[in-house]
């Protein structure tokens, strides 16, 4: 039996409530992890940021394509320098600190 349009948009609305519960909770998450290494201290532009973690999400993914909203981040010889620099950047960030 069809449900009424009235009750899918119910079901909808109630499941993008917890899509965006859950991705605050994640947000949170990495966020904390990525404070603890040291990026918080870093002065990195957002678009290079976003495309150290596609590549680093990538990593984890294997051979599975990620998408993208930034320019070039499919390119992997650019990518792979950016992690490298962040990497360098979040160690010498905590080094500082301690």
């Amino acid at each position: 039996m069809k449900k009424p349009s009235s009750k899918l948009r119910e079901e909808i609305a109630r499941l993008q409530e917890q899509l965006k519960h859950a991705e605050a909770r994640e947000a949170e998450r990495i966020g904390r992890i990525a404070l603890r290494a040291g990026l918080g201290e870093i002065e990195i532009e957002e678009t290079d940021l976003q495309e150290a973690f596609e590549q680093l999400a990538k990593r984890f993914r294997g051979s599975k394509t990620v998408p993208s909203g930034t320019k070039g981040a499919g390119e992997s010889s650019t990518g792979g320098g950016q992690s490298e620099t962040l990497t360098r950047g979040a160690a010498s960030g905590n080094a500082g600190e301690a």
